[in-house]
């Protein structure tokens, strides 16, 4: 290879300023793997696998306790100095604002708020030993918290909590009332049920090593989904911030019954909640937003809403507002832990089909967020050992009466935008956490739910936003945007769970179609070098003469042959099939005239009988069905120029090439039936004398073809080329040695037809002069 320099920029193609020139020969498959000594795949038996898997050494050891406890391997390295007083400053703020959300997102998960607290402290334990991301704040998420509270209300709702209500008057003898203090531990106990359910089924997939599951949720279903429940989370606060009551409805269209019973019942709004949430959700929006616009000038985020729960708990209690507006406030939040109780585990069949999606949503959250920081500050998270990670921390956290942890984006960003460096920060939080929970709890208790709910949808707002990215996937790419907006719109019908659902089956058809129905291109050369593009797409492409170039950009299995073929068809223009039909109908039509005399054979081909009429040529019917069509022709040996004019009345398709080139450089895989229709394609080609070429096969896919008896003896490896440009060369090469073959065999029949010598007849031959058969048998015999 040669090159010389030239000008750095790039203005046109052929002024870069450089070029190259490469001699080397015309490479088959074959040829090269027998130059450069191709090496065979290792073939262990399944002793030798179980054996190397199983073998143990130290160091392999210590490898997997690192992996399986991350801890040991970034904690030796903490840099004491540099890092720990940023971390305590990260972590008194992180700590700070999972306090308040903790209470906030236990509205989401319909448990009372102390179990919030419970919810953002114990996770982070387990986490800081056995996860990979060093900026994630574990704990409640408000998605999550609202898909663990749809479960929780469906299986416990108020109606099955009414006692019958005492009374002096006969209306009050047949009242109920809600048992609030049975309803509550009922709920605690399916939350944390589900809790540890879905930290179990997120350690079978992280022992099973299916991290990649996540994968199947693409960024536009993400967002669609995050957005329809970001509204969910919307509608479900917005009863609290206006103290309206509502029966809690869960299934399809549950969002529109309880948007419809709110607007049915606002004129029991309470206005003391309805102002506290309205001022919460401006003064923590606005706040929010200045926060944003001059990070880099706040050297710590203002912690808005630590700010006006404070605010908002002294105005509570100073003005009573319980007992003079009818506040709902928290009321009561018990000091101290719970002691460790163990789940019913007998609900698990009741509720294994949510805990499937939640424990995925989960995970796929926390993996994205943890992706992004870990992309910032140049690390790598492992996914299965997050799987792992949430996995014990959940089940862990269920035995305290938590409910589904996994992280915020919101206390993420406070935690690395104040300097978190490492998951000590995640462990100074959770101390503050804990002080809330063993000593401040007390002073929460008249806070207005409705500040809590309105600190919630304050923290929407990121999701809503989402709704922007809409129109720039619809320019990038229609079908991510139409998967966001049906998983949206799903997620809001038919609820989290199901939307899911329908939002992943979706973006699979999508994917199927896409592969089913896949690109392809003819290709031409552009002249005098090796690049082949689309001569859809670009002008000035040369494509070689008698040859057809195909490109298809997709795999070949059971799911697209048609399709494939199809696309083969459109590109030669003709179906093989057919032409190769037509073909034995003529020659059955010639055989026929020939025994009855009006056709004349020579051993070359045929000539018409002159003077004859030919009375009996037939009409051409167009029979698309394969005949049984015998064509004795061992008696004469008959061979026709199928592009010339016969002497039948059949019409026979012309087949104007002699060669067709499949790049194959985007076939990642062939199945059993795209190997068999590859075979077929390849053989009804070969009856119509046009030669199938491959290029560009990659070695797995070549091997695939091997096992699967693609090869015989009409079928080498021969026909297999490295490049498109090598197949080219190779079919030009061979076009060139056929011609001057065909012309000295032309000559040979002369002379031995002639009995004279060369020179003679080349001057006494002349056009007038030629036999009319002789002519004849020239422009049909091939």
């Amino acid at each position: 290879m040669a090159a010389r320099g030239g000008r750095s920029e790039p203005l046109q193609l052929a002024e870069y300023g450089c070029s190259y020139a490469v001699s080397r020969p015309v490479y088959s498959e074959l040829a090269f793997q027998q130059q450069r000594e191709r090496r065979l795949p290792e073939r262990r038996t399944l002793r030798d696998s179980l054996a190397r898997s199983c073998s143990c050494s130290r160091k392999r050891a210590f490898g997997v306790v690192k992996a399986l406890l991350p801890i040991l391997d970034w904690l030796p390295k903490y840099r004491v100095k540099e890092w720990l007083l940023s971390d305590i400053i990260s972590g008194v703020s992180t700590g700070l604002v999972g306090t308040l959300q903790g209470m906030a997102y236990a509205l989401l998960a319909a448990v009372p708020v102390q179990y919030g607290l419970y919810s953002a402290f114990f996770p982070i334990l387990t986490y800081f030993i056995f996860g990979t991301s060093r900026h994630i704040s574990v704990g409640p998420f408000p998605v999550v918290s609202l898909m663990v509270g749809s479960v929780v209300l469906s299986m416990a709702p108020d109606d099955h909590f009414l006692v019958p209500g005492g009374g002096g008057n006969g209306s009050a003898l047949n009242s109920t009332t809600l048992d609030t203090g049975t309803r509550d531990a009922a709920r605690v106990l399916l939350a944390s049920t589900l809790t540890l359910l879905v930290g179990i089924i997120q350690l079978v997939f992280g022992g099973l090593q299916i991290g990649f599951i996540v994968r199947y949720l693409a960024d536009p279903l993400v967002g669609g989904f995050t957005t329809a429940a970001a509204f969910q989370v919307l509608v479900s606060q917005l009863k609290i911030v206006l103290n309206v009551s509502t029966k809690n409805y869960n299934g399809i269209l549950s969002i529109i019954y309880t948007l419809i019973e709110i607007f049915q019942n606002i004129g029991d709004t309470n206005i003391a909640d309805f102002i506290a949430g309205l001022l919460t959700i401006i003064i923590c929006m606005a706040v929010k937003e200045l926060n944003d616009r001059f990070k880099h000038k706040i050297p710590v985020p203002i912690p808005i809403e630590v700010i006006v729960t404070i605010i908002a708990t002294a105005i509570s209690y100073g003005a009573n507002l319980e007992k003079n507006y009818n506040a709902g406030i928290v009321k009561s939040i018990p000091s101290g832990f719970l002691p460790p109780v163990l789940p019913s585990v007998g609900l698990f069949s009741d509720m294994l089909a949510a805990s499937f999606s939640i424990a995925v949503v989960a995970y796929a959250i926390a993996v994205s967020v943890g992706k992004v920081y870990a992309t910032k500050h140049d690390y790598v998270i492992d996914g299965n050992q997050e799987f792992i990670a949430f996995g014990i921390s959940n089940v862990f956290s269920g035995f305290f009466s938590c409910f589904v942890a996994t992280t915020a984006l919101s206390r993420t960003a406070v935690q690395e935008s104040t300097g978190g460096k490492t998951q000590v920060a995640g462990i100074i939080s959770a101390v503050i956490v804990m002080v809330a929970i063993v000593a401040l709890g007390k002073l929460l208790e008249p806070l207005q739910k409705s500040v809590l709910a309105a600190v919630v949808i304050a923290n929407l707002k990121g999701m809503f936003m989402q709704v922007c990215d809409v129109p720039r996937l619809w320019k990038q790419n229609k079908t991510d945007a139409v998967i966001w907006v049906f998983t949206c719109i799903m997620s809001i019908i038919l609820g989290l769970d199901l939307g899911l659902l329908a939002g992943l089956l979706f973006g699979l058809l999508t994917v199927v179609l896409r592969v089913q129905f896949p690109s392809w291109n003819g290709l031409g050369s552009v002249p005098n070098t090796d690049i082949y593009k689309s001569i859809t797409h670009y002008k000035n492409l040369e494509e070689p003469e008698g040859v057809k170039i195909l490109r298809f950009s997709s795999p070949i299995f059971y799911g697209n042959v048609d399709g494939f073929k199809k696309c083969v068809k459109s590109t030669v223009g003709f179906d093989a099939i057919r032409v190769y039909n037509k073909r034995l109908k003529a020659l059955r039509r010639i055989q026929k005239l020939i025994k009855k005399g009006q056709l004349r054979a020579t051993k070359n081909g045929i000539i018409s009988d002159v003077g004859s009429s030919n009375n009996a040529f037939e009409p051409d019917e167009d029979v698309e069905e394969p005949e049984e069509l015998d064509v004795p022709t061992k008696e004469i040996e008959i061979q026709v120029d199928w592009n010339s004019e016969l002497p039948v009345k059949v019409n026979v398709p012309k087949v104007p090439i002699h060669s067709l080139v499949l790049d194959c450089g985007a076939v990642s895989f062939l199945d059993v039936v795209g190997v068999r229709s590859l075979r077929m394609i390849v053989k009804e080609f070969q009856r119509i004398d046009v030669n199938v070429y491959f290029a560009l096969l990659q070695d797995d896919v070549l091997e695939k073809m091997e096992r699967c008896g693609f090869f015989d003896d009409n079928i080498r490896k021969d026909r297999f080329f490295l490049t498109v440009h090598d197949a080219i060369l190779y079919l030009q090469t061979q076009v060139k040695s056929r011609e001057g073959q065909d012309s000295l065999l032309e000559t040979i029949t002369l002379i031995q037809d002639c009995k004279d010598p060369l020179e003679l007849m080349e001057a006494e031959m002349n056009e007038e002069e030629l036999d009319v058969q002789d002519e004849a048998m020239r422009r049909l015999a091939s």
